[in-house]
């Protein structure tokens, strides 16, 4: 007697999927990535929102302490009793400790306008306005590094970083010729690309190392060259090779801008600037346009960085050079004195002294 074999049953679910759930059917995938972006913005949206009104708050919060103490003549008492009563209130809210209540207060002293809590330093987590609040001392800086880290998306660690290196205030310093050798808009972006000087500290070479130690360095560390670099730099290649006619030519270090579109070529001299220096990188910039660079880019563009400049004489060698092509200087050591680093306090030492105030790490830093 034959055996009937048994019938292949067709699977109702994919490799991997729970049994019951069936299959994908047509436009299915599409659909459920769409649904996912929708809901991660609906996320971030949510975030921004319970931020903002947190925010919004302390600012309310350090406004009534301000007002009361100068109008009634409370002391510094009233603030103990305060964060007491208010943390016997939402034992499960945090924010509420005697320091977190001063950072409130002095909060609210740095901002007296609602308008700018609302429209930007309310943008940014808390954590971010006391790192503004306790590392910068005016407001114009304040409102600089605000909107630089709204929009560049910089965590507290980054934003803490950018301040202690001066970003800001180096961006845009470096000679230049970009007004007359590229089109307006892209001139300014590009100009304020660049900084001057480039601080290189983190490489760990002494003053008077060579350009290839340098060069390689940089390559090791090219996390913290790129967060030196700014927004928008990625990195190509170190000693990239040109071949003109059957001679090889190398560029030190080959970087791409994705907001400017275009090649950025960077070359190394461990001595002071000369004028002679613009010729060999302005051969690297035609090269690179006439070989490497997609019709859609933007002319090259170089960045000379020397141990040291004449800021007059680099302006004169830029004067009637058609190339767009910048110049400034870099350092191997740090600027600050040891002395005066010391008396710098770090964010991780502001953490430390909100929870050594507040042994419940109830300092709404988070």
């Amino acid at each position: 007697m034959s055996q009937q074999k048994p019938q292949k049953v067709p699977p109702t679910s994919a490799p991997g999927v729970p049994p019951g759930l069936i299959l994908q059917p047509e436009g299915y995938a599409e659909w459920l990535t769409d649904l996912k972006s929708r809901i991660h913005i609906a996320q971030q949206r949510a975030t921004l929102a319970v931020n903002r009104e947190l925010v919004g708050l302390y600012w309310q919060i350090g406004r009534d302490i301000l007002s009361r103490q100068q109008a009634r003549g409370w002391g510094a008492k009233v603030i103990d009793r305060l964060a007491h009563d208010l943390r016997t209130a939402f034992p499960d809210m945090k924010g509420f400790s005697r320091a977190n209540l001063m950072y409130m207060r002095a909060f609210a002293q740095a901002w007296p306008e609602e308008a700018i809590v609302q429209q930007l330093v309310g943008r940014l987590p808390w954590g971010h306005n006391l790192v503004l609040l306790t590392r910068l001392k005016d407001n114009g800086r304040r409102q600089a590094y605000a909107r630089a880290a709204i929009e560049h998306g910089w965590s507290r660690h980054v934003l803490n970083l950018h301040i202690e290196a001066q970003l800001l205030e180096r961006s845009g310093r470096a000679a230049t010729n970009f007004e007359v050798t590229l089109p307006s808009l892209q001139s300014d972006l590009a100009h304020e690309s660049l900084k001057d000087p480039y601080r290189l500290d983190f490489l760990g070479l002494g003053r008077e190392a060579g350009e290839r130690a340098i060069e390689h360095a940089l390559v090791k560390h090219v996390t913290e060259f790129l967060l030196e670099l700014g927004a928008g730099f990625a990195f190509v290649g170190r000693q990239v090779a040109l071949t003109v006619a059957g001679d090889e030519f190398f560029i030190d270090l080959l970087f791409y801008h994705l907001k400017l579109r275009c090649y950025v070529v960077i070359e190394l001299k461990a001595g002071k600037f000369k004028p002679e220096h613009l010729g060999q990188l302005g051969f690297y910039l035609t090269v690179v346009d006439a070989q490497v660079k997609h019709p859609q880019d933007g002319p090259t563009i170089g960045l000379l960085l020397c141990k040291n400049r004449n800021k007059v004489v680099a302006e004169y060698a830029l004067r009637n050079n058609t190339q767009p092509i910048g110049v400034a200087d870099y350092q191997l050591v740090e600027s600050l004195p040891t002395e005066l680093q010391t008396k710098l306090p770090s964010i991780e030492q502001i953490e430390r002294e909100l929870a050594g105030t507040d042994p419940a790490g109830d300092d709404g830093t988070a």
